[in-house]
């Protein structure tokens, strides 16, 4: 099983299994904690377990909160940042599979 990794202050993630075409991961957030605005050519859904978390998608554009049990789907290269409202547990999944992060997977094995 793969370890946790840092992202941000207060956020950190584990990939949960990978394939050739799609990834999954588990992200937990502190309350207050932010992952900044960014985008990936890949696409993604974010799936709350618990707590709830404000997305800001297009710079700001469209602002949605998730509570448990919703899902958010995001097209590849859009701009976008998260904000935990309380603690949070999300699964991420993305197609393709997120190579920098299952790299940063390998590096972070290899240092331990």
């Amino acid at each position: 099983m793969n370890e946790w990794i840092d992202m941000v202050a207060g956020v950190r993630r584990r990939t949960l299994v990978s394939g050739d075409t799609m990834m999954q991961m588990l992200v937990t957030f502190t309350a207050g904690s932010h992952l900044p605005e960014h985008q990936h050519p890949h696409e993604q859904i974010s799936h709350l377990l618990t707590g709830r978390l404000r997305f800001t998608l297009d710079g700001g554009q469209d602002v949605r909160e998730l509570g448990p049990g919703d899902s958010l789907y995001l097209p590849a290269n859009l701009p976008h940042a998260a904000e935990a409202l309380d603690d949070c547990t999300v699964v991420d999944t993305f197609s393709p599979p997120r190579e920098d992060l299952l790299s940063q997977d390998h590096q972070h094995a290899i240092h331990r």
